[in-house]
Protein backbone atom coordinates (compact mmCIF):
# COMPACT_ATOMS: atom_id res chain seq x y z
CA UNK A 1 0.00 0.00 0.00
CA UNK A 2 2.87 2.36 0.81
CA UNK A 3 4.33 1.63 -2.64
CA UNK A 4 0.97 2.36 -4.26
CA UNK A 5 0.78 5.70 -2.44
CA UNK A 6 4.31 6.53 -3.51
CA UNK A 7 3.50 5.79 -7.16
CA UNK A 8 0.29 7.84 -6.87
CA UNK A 9 2.20 10.77 -5.40
CA UNK A 10 4.71 10.64 -8.23
CA UNK A 11 1.95 11.01 -10.80
CA UNK A 12 0.41 13.94 -8.95
CA UNK A 13 3.47 15.99 -8.07
CA UNK A 14 6.00 16.70 -10.80
CA UNK A 15 9.08 18.90 -10.58
CA UNK A 16 10.89 20.84 -13.30
CA UNK A 17 14.08 19.44 -14.79
CA UNK A 18 17.34 20.66 -13.25
CA UNK A 19 18.72 21.08 -16.74
CA UNK A 20 15.96 23.30 -18.11
CA UNK A 21 16.97 26.37 -20.08
CA UNK A 22 17.13 29.56 -18.00
CA UNK A 23 14.82 31.45 -20.35
CA UNK A 24 11.36 32.88 -19.88
CA UNK A 25 8.57 30.49 -20.96
CA UNK A 26 6.76 31.18 -24.19
CA UNK A 27 3.33 32.80 -23.89
CA UNK A 28 1.58 29.54 -24.65
CA UNK A 29 3.54 27.88 -21.81
CA UNK A 30 2.46 30.27 -19.07
CA UNK A 31 0.52 28.50 -16.30
CA UNK A 32 -3.26 28.74 -16.50
CA UNK A 33 -4.70 30.06 -13.26
CA UNK A 34 -8.04 28.58 -12.24
CA UNK A 35 -10.37 29.47 -9.38
CA UNK A 36 -7.76 28.52 -6.79
CA UNK A 37 -4.42 26.74 -6.82
CA UNK A 38 -4.64 25.87 -3.14
CA UNK A 39 -5.03 22.28 -1.98
CA UNK A 40 -7.81 21.82 0.59
CA UNK A 41 -7.10 19.06 3.08
CA UNK A 42 -10.16 17.34 4.56
CA UNK A 43 -9.98 15.30 7.75
CA UNK A 44 -12.34 12.45 6.93
CA UNK A 45 -13.35 10.82 3.66
CA UNK A 46 -16.96 9.76 4.24
CA UNK A 47 -20.03 10.84 2.30
CA UNK A 48 -19.49 14.50 3.18
CA UNK A 49 -15.93 14.32 1.87
CA UNK A 50 -17.23 12.61 -1.26
CA UNK A 51 -19.76 15.37 -1.96
CA UNK A 52 -17.10 18.02 -1.25
CA UNK A 53 -14.97 16.36 -3.93
CA UNK A 54 -17.90 16.36 -6.35
CA UNK A 55 -18.46 20.07 -5.78
CA UNK A 56 -14.72 20.76 -6.10
CA UNK A 57 -14.53 19.03 -9.47
CA UNK A 58 -16.74 21.73 -11.06
CA UNK A 59 -14.21 24.39 -10.09
CA UNK A 60 -11.12 22.18 -10.50
CA UNK A 61 -10.27 22.70 -6.83
CA UNK A 62 -7.90 20.08 -5.43
CA UNK A 63 -9.17 18.08 -2.43
CA UNK A 64 -6.85 15.90 -0.35
CA UNK A 65 -8.41 13.59 2.22
CA UNK A 66 -7.15 11.80 5.31
CA UNK A 67 -9.14 8.68 6.14
CA UNK A 68 -8.21 5.26 7.55
CA UNK A 69 -10.20 3.33 4.92
CA UNK A 70 -8.43 2.67 1.63
CA UNK A 71 -11.79 2.54 -0.17
CA UNK A 72 -13.63 5.25 1.75
CA UNK A 73 -16.44 7.07 -0.16
CA UNK A 74 -14.26 10.07 -1.10
CA UNK A 75 -11.19 8.07 -2.13
CA UNK A 76 -12.00 7.60 -5.81
CA UNK A 77 -12.81 11.30 -6.27
CA UNK A 78 -10.06 12.98 -4.26
CA UNK A 79 -6.95 14.59 -5.73
CA UNK A 80 -4.94 12.79 -3.07
CA UNK A 81 -5.83 10.27 -0.36
CA UNK A 82 -3.57 9.66 2.61
CA UNK A 83 -4.57 6.49 4.42
CA UNK A 84 -4.42 7.12 8.14
CA UNK A 85 -6.40 8.06 11.22
CA UNK A 86 -7.56 11.67 11.47
CA UNK A 87 -7.33 11.48 15.27
CA UNK A 88 -3.64 10.49 15.19
CA UNK A 89 -1.43 13.53 15.83
CA UNK A 90 1.62 12.45 13.83
CA UNK A 91 -0.46 11.45 10.81
CA UNK A 92 -2.50 14.67 10.86
CA UNK A 93 0.63 16.82 11.07
CA UNK A 94 2.21 14.95 8.16
CA UNK A 95 -1.00 15.33 6.12
CA UNK A 96 -1.32 19.04 6.92
CA UNK A 97 2.10 19.76 5.39
CA UNK A 98 0.73 18.72 2.00
CA UNK A 99 -2.24 21.10 2.18
CA UNK A 100 -2.77 24.83 1.98
CA UNK A 101 -6.02 24.85 3.99
CA UNK A 102 -7.19 22.25 6.49
CA UNK A 103 -10.88 21.59 7.14
CA UNK A 104 -13.07 18.79 8.51
CA UNK A 105 -15.98 16.65 7.43
CA UNK A 106 -16.30 15.26 10.94
CA UNK A 107 -15.69 17.17 14.17
CA UNK A 108 -14.36 14.18 16.14
CA UNK A 109 -10.71 14.84 15.37
CA UNK A 110 -7.61 15.49 17.50
CA UNK A 111 -8.22 19.15 18.35
CA UNK A 112 -4.96 19.45 20.30
CA UNK A 113 -3.10 18.71 17.08
CA UNK A 114 -5.10 21.37 15.24
CA UNK A 115 -4.06 23.88 17.89
CA UNK A 116 -0.40 22.92 17.40
CA UNK A 117 -0.77 23.25 13.62
CA UNK A 118 -2.32 26.70 13.98
CA UNK A 119 0.65 27.77 16.13
CA UNK A 120 2.90 26.56 13.30
CA UNK A 121 1.01 28.75 10.83
CA UNK A 122 -1.20 26.07 9.27
CA UNK A 123 -4.50 27.51 8.02
CA UNK A 124 -7.32 25.58 9.77
CA UNK A 125 -10.93 26.40 8.88
CA UNK A 126 -13.01 26.49 10.99
CA UNK A 127 -10.61 27.31 13.81
CA UNK A 128 -9.45 24.74 16.35
CA UNK A 129 -11.21 26.70 19.10
CA UNK A 130 -14.53 26.07 17.34
CA UNK A 131 -13.87 22.34 16.96
CA UNK A 132 -12.96 22.11 20.66
CA UNK A 133 -16.25 23.75 21.66
CA UNK A 134 -18.41 21.71 19.30
CA UNK A 135 -16.96 18.24 19.87
CA UNK A 136 -17.88 18.36 23.57
CA UNK A 137 -21.64 18.85 23.67
CA UNK A 138 -21.65 19.99 27.27
CA UNK A 139 -19.01 22.66 26.59
CA UNK A 140 -21.03 23.59 23.53
CA UNK A 141 -24.08 24.23 25.72
CA UNK A 142 -22.03 26.24 28.18
CA UNK A 143 -20.56 28.34 25.37
CA UNK A 144 -23.90 29.17 23.76
CA UNK A 145 -25.57 29.89 27.09
CA UNK A 146 -22.79 32.41 27.82
CA UNK A 147 -23.63 34.12 24.52
CA UNK A 148 -27.33 34.44 25.30
CA UNK A 149 -28.52 31.75 22.87
CA UNK A 150 -31.86 30.19 23.95
CA UNK A 151 -31.33 26.56 25.00
CA UNK A 152 -33.11 23.79 26.88
CA UNK A 153 -31.98 23.79 30.51
CA UNK A 154 -29.01 21.46 31.10
CA UNK A 155 -26.55 20.29 33.75
CA UNK A 156 -23.58 17.98 34.04
CA UNK A 157 -23.99 14.69 35.94
CA UNK A 158 -21.18 12.64 37.46
CA UNK A 159 -23.08 9.90 39.27
CA UNK A 160 -26.52 8.36 39.68
CA UNK A 161 -27.35 10.66 42.57
CA UNK A 162 -26.64 13.63 40.34
CA UNK A 163 -28.89 12.15 37.65
CA UNK A 164 -31.73 11.76 40.17
CA UNK A 165 -31.33 15.38 41.28
CA UNK A 166 -31.53 16.44 37.63
CA UNK A 167 -34.71 14.40 37.27
CA UNK A 168 -36.22 16.08 40.34
CA UNK A 169 -35.25 19.49 38.95
CA UNK A 170 -36.22 19.07 35.27
CA UNK A 171 -38.88 16.39 35.52
CA UNK A 172 -39.45 13.46 33.15
CA UNK A 173 -38.94 12.46 30.43
CA UNK A 174 -35.29 13.41 30.85
CA UNK A 175 -32.78 13.53 27.98
CA UNK A 176 -29.37 12.08 28.84
CA UNK A 177 -26.50 12.69 26.43
CA UNK A 178 -22.87 11.73 25.99
CA UNK A 179 -20.54 14.71 25.94
CA UNK A 180 -18.38 13.36 23.12
CA UNK A 181 -18.58 11.12 20.02
CA UNK A 182 -22.34 11.49 19.77
CA UNK A 183 -23.92 11.68 16.31
CA UNK A 184 -26.40 9.86 14.02
CA UNK A 185 -28.50 8.58 16.91
CA UNK A 186 -25.57 7.51 19.07
CA UNK A 187 -25.01 9.13 22.43
CA UNK A 188 -28.63 9.95 23.36
CA UNK A 189 -30.94 8.15 25.77
CA UNK A 190 -34.31 9.07 27.27
CA UNK A 191 -35.31 8.20 30.84
CA UNK A 192 -39.09 8.35 31.22
CA UNK A 193 -38.88 7.94 34.99
CA UNK A 194 -36.35 7.76 37.82
CA UNK A 195 -36.47 3.97 37.55
CA UNK A 196 -35.13 4.15 33.98
CA UNK A 197 -32.11 6.30 34.82
CA UNK A 198 -29.72 3.40 35.47
CA UNK A 199 -30.57 1.59 32.23
CA UNK A 200 -30.29 4.80 30.18
CA UNK A 201 -26.89 5.61 31.71
CA UNK A 202 -25.70 2.04 31.11
CA UNK A 203 -26.79 2.25 27.46
CA UNK A 204 -24.55 5.30 27.05
CA UNK A 205 -21.51 3.54 28.48
CA UNK A 206 -21.62 4.86 32.02
CA UNK A 207 -20.38 8.02 33.68
CA UNK A 208 -16.76 7.46 32.65
CA UNK A 209 -17.87 8.42 29.09
CA UNK A 210 -18.86 11.86 30.37
CA UNK A 211 -22.59 12.60 30.54
CA UNK A 212 -24.92 15.53 30.96
CA UNK A 213 -28.70 15.96 30.97
CA UNK A 214 -31.12 18.29 29.25
CA UNK A 215 -34.61 19.24 30.25
CA UNK A 216 -37.03 17.71 27.78
CA UNK A 217 -37.97 20.25 25.11
CA UNK A 218 -41.70 19.92 24.22
CA UNK A 219 -41.03 20.63 20.55
CA UNK A 220 -43.57 20.47 17.76
CA UNK A 221 -40.98 20.55 14.98
CA UNK A 222 -37.24 20.18 14.58
CA UNK A 223 -35.73 22.83 12.32
CA UNK A 224 -32.29 23.42 10.86
CA UNK A 225 -30.53 26.45 9.44
CA UNK A 226 -27.37 26.06 7.36
CA UNK A 227 -25.13 29.14 7.37
CA UNK A 228 -21.94 29.84 5.44
CA UNK A 229 -19.34 32.05 7.06
CA UNK A 230 -16.47 33.47 5.00
CA UNK A 231 -13.00 34.49 6.13
CA UNK A 232 -14.07 38.14 6.36
CA UNK A 233 -16.88 37.05 8.76
CA UNK A 234 -19.59 37.75 6.16
CA UNK A 235 -22.39 35.19 6.38
CA UNK A 236 -24.96 33.76 3.99
CA UNK A 237 -28.00 31.82 5.18
CA UNK A 238 -29.91 28.99 3.51
CA UNK A 239 -33.71 28.70 3.90
CA UNK A 240 -34.99 27.18 7.14
CA UNK A 241 -35.78 23.47 6.77
CA UNK A 242 -37.71 20.93 8.81
CA UNK A 243 -35.98 17.70 9.82
CA UNK A 244 -37.89 14.54 10.72
CA UNK A 245 -36.05 11.97 12.83
CA UNK A 246 -36.63 8.30 13.54
CA UNK A 247 -34.70 6.62 16.35
CA UNK A 248 -32.66 9.83 16.71
CA UNK A 249 -31.46 9.61 13.08
CA UNK A 250 -32.41 12.13 10.42
CA UNK A 251 -34.97 10.45 8.20
CA UNK A 252 -36.46 13.21 6.03
CA UNK A 253 -35.66 16.88 5.36
CA UNK A 254 -38.31 19.25 3.98
CA UNK A 255 -37.49 22.63 2.47
CA UNK A 256 -38.65 25.23 2.96
CA UNK A 257 -40.02 24.50 6.44
CA UNK A 258 -43.77 24.89 6.77
CA UNK A 259 -43.68 27.52 9.51
CA UNK A 260 -44.68 31.16 9.67
CA UNK A 261 -42.47 33.96 8.38
CA UNK A 262 -42.03 35.13 11.97
CA UNK A 263 -40.73 31.71 13.07
CA UNK A 264 -38.36 31.57 10.08
CA UNK A 265 -36.92 34.94 11.02
CA UNK A 266 -36.59 33.91 14.67
CA UNK A 267 -34.84 30.65 13.71
CA UNK A 268 -32.47 32.47 11.37
CA UNK A 269 -31.69 35.06 14.03
CA UNK A 270 -30.79 32.38 16.60
CA UNK A 271 -28.63 30.60 14.02
CA UNK A 272 -26.80 33.81 13.09
CA UNK A 273 -26.05 34.58 16.74
CA UNK A 274 -24.78 31.05 17.37
CA UNK A 275 -22.43 31.01 14.37
CA UNK A 276 -21.25 34.56 15.12
CA UNK A 277 -19.99 33.35 18.51
CA UNK A 278 -17.65 30.83 16.85
CA UNK A 279 -14.39 31.31 14.95
CA UNK A 280 -13.39 30.36 11.43
CA UNK A 281 -14.85 29.91 7.98
CA UNK A 282 -17.00 27.20 6.45
CA UNK A 283 -20.49 25.76 6.61
CA UNK A 284 -22.27 25.56 9.97
CA UNK A 285 -25.53 23.71 10.53
CA UNK A 286 -27.64 24.91 13.45
CA UNK A 287 -30.22 22.41 14.69
CA UNK A 288 -33.21 23.92 16.49
CA UNK A 289 -36.37 23.03 18.37
CA UNK A 290 -39.67 24.82 17.73
CA UNK A 291 -41.69 24.54 20.94
CA UNK A 292 -45.44 24.49 21.48
CA UNK A 293 -45.42 28.11 22.63
CA UNK A 294 -43.47 29.37 19.60
CA UNK A 295 -39.98 29.50 21.12
CA UNK A 296 -36.85 28.59 19.16
CA UNK A 297 -34.29 26.64 21.21
CA UNK A 298 -30.85 25.65 19.96
CA UNK A 299 -30.20 21.92 20.01
CA UNK A 300 -26.65 21.70 18.63
CA UNK A 301 -24.30 23.01 15.94
CA UNK A 302 -22.19 21.14 13.38
CA UNK A 303 -19.10 23.00 12.05
CA UNK A 304 -19.22 21.33 8.62
CA UNK A 305 -21.61 20.38 5.80
CA UNK A 306 -24.65 18.66 7.25
CA UNK A 307 -27.33 16.12 6.42
CA UNK A 308 -29.99 18.84 6.57
CA UNK A 309 -28.22 20.62 3.71
CA UNK A 310 -27.87 17.75 1.21
CA UNK A 311 -30.97 18.97 -0.66
CA UNK A 312 -29.07 22.13 -1.65
CA UNK A 313 -27.20 20.21 -4.36
CA UNK A 314 -30.35 20.20 -6.49
CA UNK A 315 -32.59 22.78 -4.85
CA UNK A 316 -30.35 25.85 -4.39
CA UNK A 317 -28.25 28.07 -6.61
CA UNK A 318 -25.16 27.14 -4.61
CA UNK A 319 -24.89 23.83 -2.78
CA UNK A 320 -23.66 23.71 0.82
CA UNK A 321 -20.60 21.76 -0.40
CA UNK A 322 -19.51 24.34 -2.96
CA UNK A 323 -20.27 27.03 -0.39
CA UNK A 324 -17.99 25.37 2.14
CA UNK A 325 -15.15 25.35 -0.39
CA UNK A 326 -15.74 28.99 -1.25
CA UNK A 327 -15.80 29.95 2.42
CA UNK A 328 -12.59 28.20 3.50
CA UNK A 329 -10.72 29.53 0.44
CA UNK A 330 -11.98 33.08 0.93
CA UNK A 331 -13.81 33.12 -2.42
CA UNK A 332 -17.05 35.10 -2.81
CA UNK A 333 -19.97 33.24 -1.24
CA UNK A 334 -22.62 31.95 -3.64
CA UNK A 335 -26.35 32.62 -3.67
CA UNK A 336 -28.05 30.20 -1.22
CA UNK A 337 -31.62 30.83 -2.42
CA UNK A 338 -33.80 27.98 -3.66
CA UNK A 339 -34.44 27.42 -7.37
CA UNK A 340 -37.43 25.14 -6.79
CA UNK A 341 -40.59 25.83 -4.76
CA UNK A 342 -40.29 22.64 -2.70
CA UNK A 343 -37.84 19.81 -2.05
CA UNK A 344 -37.73 16.71 0.12
CA UNK A 345 -34.64 14.67 1.02
CA UNK A 346 -34.87 11.03 2.14
CA UNK A 347 -31.96 9.19 3.77
CA UNK A 348 -31.27 5.65 2.56
CA UNK A 349 -30.24 3.74 5.67
CA UNK A 350 -28.51 0.39 6.08
CA UNK A 351 -30.82 -2.60 6.14
CA UNK A 352 -31.32 -4.92 9.07
CA UNK A 353 -31.48 -8.26 7.31
CA UNK A 354 -31.46 -10.00 3.95
CA UNK A 355 -29.14 -9.38 1.02
CA UNK A 356 -27.17 -6.17 1.72
CA UNK A 357 -28.42 -3.31 -0.42
CA UNK A 358 -31.35 -5.19 -1.97
CA UNK A 359 -34.04 -2.87 -0.57
CA UNK A 360 -31.89 0.21 -1.24
CA UNK A 361 -31.38 -0.92 -4.84
CA UNK A 362 -35.14 -1.32 -5.37
CA UNK A 363 -35.70 2.10 -3.85
CA UNK A 364 -33.16 3.77 -6.11
CA UNK A 365 -34.51 2.02 -9.21
CA UNK A 366 -37.96 3.47 -8.53
CA UNK A 367 -36.50 6.91 -7.85
CA UNK A 368 -34.59 6.91 -11.14
CA UNK A 369 -37.88 6.54 -13.01
CA UNK A 370 -39.43 9.62 -11.37
CA UNK A 371 -39.07 13.08 -12.86
CA UNK A 372 -37.54 15.47 -10.33
CA UNK A 373 -35.87 12.72 -8.27
CA UNK A 374 -32.08 12.60 -7.81
CA UNK A 375 -30.22 9.60 -6.40
CA UNK A 376 -26.97 9.80 -4.39
CA UNK A 377 -25.20 6.56 -3.43
CA UNK A 378 -22.17 6.98 -1.18
CA UNK A 379 -20.42 3.77 -2.21
CA UNK A 380 -19.54 2.77 1.34
CA UNK A 381 -17.67 -0.54 1.48
CA UNK A 382 -19.86 -1.99 4.23
CA UNK A 383 -23.56 -1.78 5.04
CA UNK A 384 -24.63 -1.70 8.68
CA UNK A 385 -28.03 -1.26 10.28
CA UNK A 386 -29.12 2.41 10.31
CA UNK A 387 -25.93 3.53 8.59
CA UNK A 388 -26.39 6.35 6.07
CA UNK A 389 -25.72 4.73 2.70
CA UNK A 390 -27.15 7.35 0.36
CA UNK A 391 -30.00 9.76 -0.12
CA UNK A 392 -32.74 10.70 -2.58
CA UNK A 393 -33.74 14.29 -3.28
CA UNK A 394 -37.05 15.13 -4.96
CA UNK A 395 -37.86 18.63 -6.22
CA UNK A 396 -41.26 19.90 -7.30
CA UNK A 397 -43.85 22.68 -7.44
CA UNK A 398 -45.21 22.10 -3.94
CA UNK A 399 -44.56 20.09 -0.79
CA UNK A 400 -47.69 18.07 -1.52
CA UNK A 401 -46.30 17.13 -4.93
CA UNK A 402 -42.87 16.01 -3.66
CA UNK A 403 -44.43 14.09 -0.76
CA UNK A 404 -46.62 12.19 -3.23
CA UNK A 405 -43.58 11.39 -5.36
CA UNK A 406 -41.68 10.20 -2.27
CA UNK A 407 -44.60 7.87 -1.41
CA UNK A 408 -44.39 6.51 -4.94
CA UNK A 409 -40.63 6.04 -4.56
CA UNK A 410 -41.09 4.21 -1.26
CA UNK A 411 -43.76 2.06 -2.91
CA UNK A 412 -46.29 3.31 -0.36
CA UNK A 413 -48.64 4.66 -3.05
CA UNK A 414 -50.92 2.12 -4.72
CA UNK A 415 -50.82 4.02 -8.01
CA UNK A 416 -49.01 6.92 -9.62
CA UNK A 417 -50.42 10.20 -8.26
CA UNK A 418 -52.55 12.24 -10.64
CA UNK A 419 -51.23 15.47 -12.09
CA UNK A 420 -51.47 18.07 -9.36
CA UNK A 421 -53.72 21.04 -10.22
CA UNK A 422 -52.06 24.45 -10.39
CA UNK A 423 -55.30 26.43 -10.54
CA UNK A 424 -58.48 26.22 -8.51
CA UNK A 425 -61.72 27.25 -10.25
CA UNK A 426 -64.47 27.71 -7.68
CA UNK A 427 -68.03 29.02 -7.80
CA UNK A 428 -70.89 29.44 -5.38
CA UNK A 429 -73.42 27.40 -7.37
CA UNK A 430 -73.65 25.13 -10.39
CA UNK A 431 -75.68 27.88 -12.05
CA UNK A 432 -72.36 29.75 -12.41
CA UNK A 433 -70.77 26.90 -14.36
CA UNK A 434 -71.85 28.01 -17.89
CA UNK A 435 -69.78 31.15 -17.30
CA UNK A 436 -66.88 29.62 -15.37
CA UNK A 437 -66.25 26.76 -17.82
CA UNK A 438 -64.80 29.33 -20.24
CA UNK A 439 -61.84 29.70 -17.85
CA UNK A 440 -61.44 25.92 -17.86
CA UNK A 441 -61.42 25.86 -21.67
CA UNK A 442 -58.58 28.38 -21.74
CA UNK A 443 -56.54 26.38 -19.23
CA UNK A 444 -57.16 23.21 -21.27
CA UNK A 445 -55.86 25.00 -24.36
CA UNK A 446 -52.63 25.93 -22.59
CA UNK A 447 -52.23 22.59 -20.80
CA UNK A 448 -52.55 24.02 -17.30
CA UNK A 449 -53.94 21.45 -14.82
CA UNK A 450 -56.86 22.70 -12.70
CA UNK A 451 -59.68 21.62 -10.42
CA UNK A 452 -63.31 22.78 -10.41
CA UNK A 453 -65.23 22.93 -7.12
CA UNK A 454 -68.51 24.36 -5.87
CA UNK A 455 -67.67 26.37 -2.75
CA UNK A 456 -70.38 28.61 -1.33
CA UNK A 457 -69.39 31.46 0.99
CA UNK A 458 -72.92 31.52 2.45
CA UNK A 459 -74.18 27.92 2.36
CA UNK A 460 -70.90 26.07 3.08
CA UNK A 461 -68.68 28.53 4.96
CA UNK A 462 -66.72 25.77 6.73
CA UNK A 463 -65.91 24.08 3.42
CA UNK A 464 -64.88 27.46 1.98
CA UNK A 465 -62.54 28.01 4.95
CA UNK A 466 -61.02 24.54 4.55
CA UNK A 467 -60.56 24.92 0.81
CA UNK A 468 -58.91 28.34 0.97
CA UNK A 469 -56.68 27.45 3.93
CA UNK A 470 -55.33 24.27 2.33
CA UNK A 471 -55.00 25.43 -1.28
CA UNK A 472 -51.35 26.46 -1.07
CA UNK A 473 -50.25 23.24 0.65
CA UNK A 474 -51.98 21.21 -2.07
CA UNK A 475 -50.00 22.97 -4.79
CA UNK A 476 -52.66 25.42 -5.99
CA UNK A 477 -50.96 28.61 -7.23
CA UNK A 478 -53.89 30.80 -8.32
CA UNK A 479 -57.63 30.72 -7.58
CA UNK A 480 -60.37 31.86 -9.96
CA UNK A 481 -63.55 32.51 -7.98
CA UNK A 482 -66.85 33.19 -9.72
CA UNK A 483 -69.84 34.68 -7.88
CA UNK A 484 -73.07 36.51 -8.58
CA UNK A 485 -75.26 38.78 -6.47
CA UNK A 486 -73.46 39.74 -3.24
CA UNK A 487 -70.35 37.98 -4.64
CA UNK A 488 -68.66 37.36 -1.26
CA UNK A 489 -66.75 34.25 -2.38
CA UNK A 490 -63.69 35.90 -4.05
CA UNK A 491 -63.09 38.31 -1.17
CA UNK A 492 -63.61 35.76 1.58
CA UNK A 493 -61.25 33.29 -0.10
CA UNK A 494 -58.65 36.05 -0.61
CA UNK A 495 -58.77 36.81 3.11
CA UNK A 496 -57.92 33.18 3.94
CA UNK A 497 -55.04 32.45 1.54
CA UNK A 498 -51.83 34.20 0.48
CA UNK A 499 -52.46 33.03 -3.11
CA UNK A 500 -53.67 35.48 -5.77
CA UNK A 501 -57.45 35.39 -6.34
CA UNK A 502 -59.19 36.50 -9.52
CA UNK A 503 -62.87 37.26 -9.08
CA UNK A 504 -65.28 36.72 -11.99
CA UNK A 505 -68.54 38.70 -11.55
CA UNK A 506 -71.39 36.52 -12.80
CA UNK A 507 -74.52 38.14 -14.21
CA UNK A 508 -77.52 37.34 -12.03
CA UNK A 509 -81.25 37.75 -12.71
CA UNK A 510 -81.26 41.29 -11.33
CA UNK A 511 -78.93 44.32 -11.65
CA UNK A 512 -77.24 42.72 -14.69
CA UNK A 513 -74.10 41.68 -12.76
CA UNK A 514 -73.21 45.22 -11.71
CA UNK A 515 -73.83 44.26 -8.08
CA UNK A 516 -71.38 41.34 -8.40
CA UNK A 517 -68.70 43.52 -9.98
CA UNK A 518 -68.98 46.21 -7.32
CA UNK A 519 -68.90 43.65 -4.50
CA UNK A 520 -65.61 42.26 -5.81
CA UNK A 521 -63.84 45.57 -6.48
CA UNK A 522 -64.88 47.17 -3.19
CA UNK A 523 -62.61 45.02 -1.04
CA UNK A 524 -60.93 46.75 1.93
CA UNK A 525 -57.22 47.60 1.83
CA UNK A 526 -55.06 44.61 2.62
CA UNK A 527 -57.32 42.03 0.92
CA UNK A 528 -56.67 42.39 -2.80
CA UNK A 529 -58.84 40.65 -5.41
CA UNK A 530 -58.24 40.99 -9.14
CA UNK A 531 -61.27 41.02 -11.40
CA UNK A 532 -62.39 40.95 -15.03
CA UNK A 533 -65.47 42.07 -16.93
CA UNK A 534 -68.86 40.63 -16.07
CA UNK A 535 -69.15 36.99 -17.26
CA UNK A 536 -65.65 37.17 -18.79
CA UNK A 537 -64.12 34.00 -17.34
CA UNK A 538 -62.11 33.69 -20.57
CA UNK A 539 -59.99 36.68 -19.56
CA UNK A 540 -59.60 35.23 -16.06
CA UNK A 541 -58.13 32.08 -17.61
CA UNK A 542 -55.81 34.09 -19.85
CA UNK A 543 -54.68 36.23 -16.91
CA UNK A 544 -53.83 33.05 -14.99
CA UNK A 545 -51.68 31.81 -17.88
CA UNK A 546 -49.80 35.12 -17.96
CA UNK A 547 -49.23 35.06 -14.19
CA UNK A 548 -47.94 31.50 -14.25
CA UNK A 549 -45.84 32.34 -17.31
CA UNK A 550 -43.66 34.67 -15.24
CA UNK A 551 -41.90 31.55 -13.91
CA UNK A 552 -42.75 29.15 -16.74
CA UNK A 553 -40.91 29.72 -20.03
CA UNK A 554 -43.09 27.23 -21.90
CA UNK A 555 -46.33 28.95 -20.88
CA UNK A 556 -44.91 32.37 -21.69
CA UNK A 557 -43.94 31.15 -25.15
CA UNK A 558 -47.39 29.68 -25.74
CA UNK A 559 -49.00 32.94 -24.62
CA UNK A 560 -46.85 34.84 -27.11
CA UNK A 561 -47.97 32.40 -29.82
CA UNK A 562 -51.61 32.91 -28.76
CA UNK A 563 -51.20 36.66 -29.17
CA UNK A 564 -49.59 36.18 -32.58
CA UNK A 565 -52.42 33.87 -33.67
CA UNK A 566 -54.99 36.42 -32.46
CA UNK A 567 -53.21 39.13 -34.43
CA UNK A 568 -53.18 36.99 -37.58
CA UNK A 569 -56.88 36.21 -37.14
CA UNK A 570 -57.78 39.91 -36.91
CA UNK A 571 -55.59 40.80 -39.91
CA UNK A 572 -57.20 37.98 -41.88
CA UNK A 573 -60.67 39.31 -41.17
CA UNK A 574 -59.56 42.84 -42.09
CA UNK A 575 -58.11 41.58 -45.35
CA UNK A 576 -61.29 39.67 -46.14
CA UNK A 577 -63.42 42.76 -45.42
CA UNK A 578 -61.25 44.91 -47.65
CA UNK A 579 -61.33 42.32 -50.42
CA UNK A 580 -64.99 41.26 -50.31
CA UNK A 581 -66.59 44.40 -48.88
CA UNK A 582 -69.33 44.55 -46.30
CA UNK A 583 -72.55 42.82 -47.23
CA UNK A 584 -75.31 44.89 -45.63
CA UNK A 585 -77.87 42.35 -46.75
Amino acid sequence: MAQQLQRKNQTLHCSASLHSNATLPRKDELPVHGVSEKVIGVLGGGQLGRMLCQAASKLAIKIAILDPLVNCPASSLAYYHMVGNFDDSTTVQKFAKRCDVLTVEIEHVDVATLEILEQQGIDCQPRASTIRIIQDKYLQKVHFSQHGIPLPEFMQIDDLEGAKKAGDLFGYPLMIKSRRLAYDGRGNAVAKSAEELSSAIFALGGFERGLYVEKWAPFVKELSVVIARCRDNSMSCYPVVETIHKENICHIVKAPASVSWEIKNLATDVAYKAVSSLEGAGIFAVELFLTEDGQILLNEVAPRPHNSGHHTIESCKTSQFEQHLRAVLGLPLGDPSMITPAVIMYNILGEEEGEPGFIANQLMQRALSISGAFVHWYNKPEMRKQRKMGHITIVGRSMSAVENLLSLTLDEASEKPAVEPRVGIIMGSDSDFPVMRDAAKVLDTFGVPYEIKIVSAHRTPHWMFSYASSAQERGIQIIIAGAGGAAHLPGMVASLTPLPVIGVPVRASTLDGIDSLLSIVQMPRGVPVATVAINNATNAGLLVVRMLGVADVDLLSRMSQFQEDTKKNVLSKAEKLEKDGWDLH
